[in-house]
């Protein structure tokens, strides 16, 4: 497995050939550099799942859903993150 490319997608990184924050595939975990982002230390939780998305004519990532580069609805990271941290708490993982 070799090191993967990665994409920002509004303000989340994920591996750049799967769309995925931790993917086996091109050994690669985003799941640190996410938590660092939204000012949460890093914790074993759940990664991230990522919509549909489509790259604009701009080059930038959109949903697919809402066709929208910024969409909260469909990139709510940073409350995915704290769910998936509530999650791996309850679950005793740390």
């Amino acid at each position: 497995m070799s090191a993967a490319g990665t994409v920002e997608i509004n303000d989340a990184v994920f591996c750049s050939s799967h769309i995925k924050e931790v993917c086996q595939d091109c050994n690669y975990d985003g799941r640190e550099e996410n938590d660092g982002y939204y000012g949460f230390d890093p914790i074993d939780r759940e990664p991230l799942a990522s919509p549909t998305v489509t790259v604009n004519k701009d080059g930038l990532y959109q949903c697919k859903k809402h066709g929208s580069t910024g969409c909260n609805q469909c990139f709510g990271w940073k409350k995915q993150i704290t769910r998936a941290r509530t999650a791996a708490k309850k679950a005793g993982r740390k």
